[in-house]
């Protein structure tokens, strides 16, 4: 089964498409939003590449597309002042806007199933442990490199610095994004493995060899 002409390229151009415009109209400021959609758009072109020698299971195109949207929508509010986790702090009467972590979880988890899919169609790590051990150190690895770009944004752009990098005055916050991300890659792999190795094994010829030892 090809995964991808079974899922419908349409809605989900059609969504991605739709919440970057809007996110484009008018957004808090702009060099913000140009630096936190970069990803998404860069993201929504290798898939286009991609396509059509190695498409990916219709659950991890989904998580993909959920975690451009949180990227385009903190674009264009900024994270630090998305309406709804302003709506959230107020009511809970916590100390900040949490928007920022949503992202950084989703920055750990999105990945994991992602480097998951192509580790087992490609058959790099045969053994699942290591496997597993090599997907959280990736996400883990991920997370901190953007933390490094966030720091290089800083250096380059005092006007930019503070809505990129969303710290709202938190003294750890570089820790507690890579925390966020290390927890979404393992929680990933906890709760999706199971229902991911069943649309793997509907690619056919072209996905992973069934195992139940799959982690």
């Amino acid at each position: 089964m090809q995964a991808w002409a079974d899922w419908p390229v349409w809605l989900w151009s059609g969504v991605f498409l739709a919440v970057l415009v809007w996110s484009g109209i008018n957004p808090k400021d702009t060099l913000t939003w140009g630096l936190e959609v970069a990803p998404a758009v860069l993201g929504a072109f290798m898939l286009a590449v991609t396509r059509q020698r190695f498409a990916l299971t219709p659950l991890v195109y989904v998580l993909i597309l959920i975690h451009c949207v949180v990227l385009m929508v903190g674009g264009h509010y900024t994270y630090a002042e998305v309406p709804l986790f302003d709506f959230i702090r107020d009511q809970f009467e916590l100390s900040r806007n949490h928007y920022d972590k949503l992202g950084h979880f989703l920055q750990g988890f999105v990945p994991a199933l992602v480097a998951r899919e192509i580790l087992l169609r490609r058959a790099v790590i045969p053994s699942s442990r290591w496997r597993v051990f090599f997907i959280v150190c990736f996400c883990l690895a991920l997370s901190a490199f953007y933390e490094l770009i966030e720091w290089w944004v800083a250096l380059m752009s005092d006007e930019a610095a503070e809505s990129f990098l969303g710290t709202q005055g938190y003294v750890w916050d570089t820790q507690s994004d890579m925390a966020f991300a290390l927890v979404g890659a393992i929680l990933a792999l906890l709760t999706l493995g199971r229902w991911h190795n069943r649309q793997l094994d509907r690619l056919g010829t072209c996905g992973r060899v069934p195992s139940t030892s799959d982690a």
